[in-house]
């Protein structure tokens, strides 16, 4: 859900469809990638507005985009301008242009803040941040997303929040509502794994932290279960027996299918942290042989979905 049908508005004569279609027969013949209408006493305002609208129905959006911004600086109070800014968003979105797209969002929502069609304004300024960390390789190449900066996430939920909360009723609400929800999924997923990075580090205050912190900010994200299981292997690790205890009783209780959990409701690490419960042969050697990993919690699916 990309665009929207916005009112169009209508042409002042029959001239000016006459010298459209004129228009089109001759950009037809051109073989060149320039705009067919350059700024001159002949080009009119419905003109370069139709010429805008070719270049997006061809998925030109280069050229759109100079379209556009053409007619907007000519006719800065035409009556085309407004529905002229409206399709600068998407022509830079669709253009990968994504910061300039969220600045053409911002300045329309800036200028028009009571148009009938704000809300797709809104909206597309979390789309365009929602993708903005896509780049060519990650739209073709598999990559877990959540190892990647996430910012961009925070910035969109951010996005989508306002549109819902100013606008619960808009068309793009179900899609907005939705990528929230992969959003705070993958928020969690991170969390998760900087958990698991704070482990290697023998950092266990700081993983038991973030897996307090899923648990507590991200409720009902497939997350959680992990958040509870970093939790307890980090009360292990840094001696607190009953506060480990009470978080392997949420796990079990709410999650008794978590592979950390035995068949007993047992807590299952193998792990041996620096000082604890070393092995003899860890010890002899200053820790160059018989080394365990350090614990990783990754309880999503194999594909990795979220």
């Amino acid at each position: 859900m990309l665009s929207r049908t916005f009112p169009r508005p209508r042409s002042r004569s029959r001239l000016g469809l006459v010298l459209v279609v004129l228009a089109a027969l001759l950009a037809g013949c051109s073989g060149n990638d320039e705009i067919d209408l350059p700024p001159g006493a002949n080009s009119s305002e419905y003109e370069l507005y139709q010429e805008a609208q070719r270049y997006l129905r061809n998925k030109n959006f280069d050229l759109a985009v100079q379209a556009l911004q053409l007619l907007e600086s000519r006719f800065p109070f035409g009556r085309y301008a407004e529905q002229a800014q409206l399709e600068l968003i998407y022509a830079h979105y669709s253009n990968f242009e994504h910061e300039a797209a969220i600045e053409a969002a911002d300045r329309f929502i800036r200028l028009h803040p009571q148009h009938p069609n704000v809300d797709y304004a809104f909206y597309m300024k979390g789309l365009a941040a929602y993708t903005q960390n896509q780049g060519l390789f990650e739209r073709w190449l598999p990559k877990d997303i959540t190892q990647r900066d996430t910012s961009y996430a925070r910035e969109a939920f951010a996005e989508f929040s306002q549109l819902l909360a100013r606008y619960p009723d808009s068309p793009y609400a179900p899609d907005a509502r939705a990528r929230m929800v992969h959003l705070r999924n993958l928020l969690a997923r991170s969390e998760i794994n900087v958990a698991n990075y704070y482990f290697k580090r023998g950092a266990y205050v700081a993983a038991v932290n973030r897996g307090r912190y899923v648990v507590e900010n991200f409720p009902q994200t497939p997350a959680v279960a992990d958040g509870l299981a970093v939790m307890v292997q980090g009360y292990i690790l840094l001696g607190l027996d009953e506060l480990a205890q009470d978080s392997l009783d949420v796990l079990v209780l709410n999650y008794p299918e978590h592979p950390s959990i035995d068949d007993d409701g047992n807590f299952i690490s193998s792990y041996r942290a620096e000082g604890i419960d070393r092995s003899w042969i860890n010890r002899a050697t200053l820790g160059l042989f018989d080394r365990t990993a350090p614990p990783e919690f990754d309880n999503r699916p194999k594909d990795g979905s979220l």
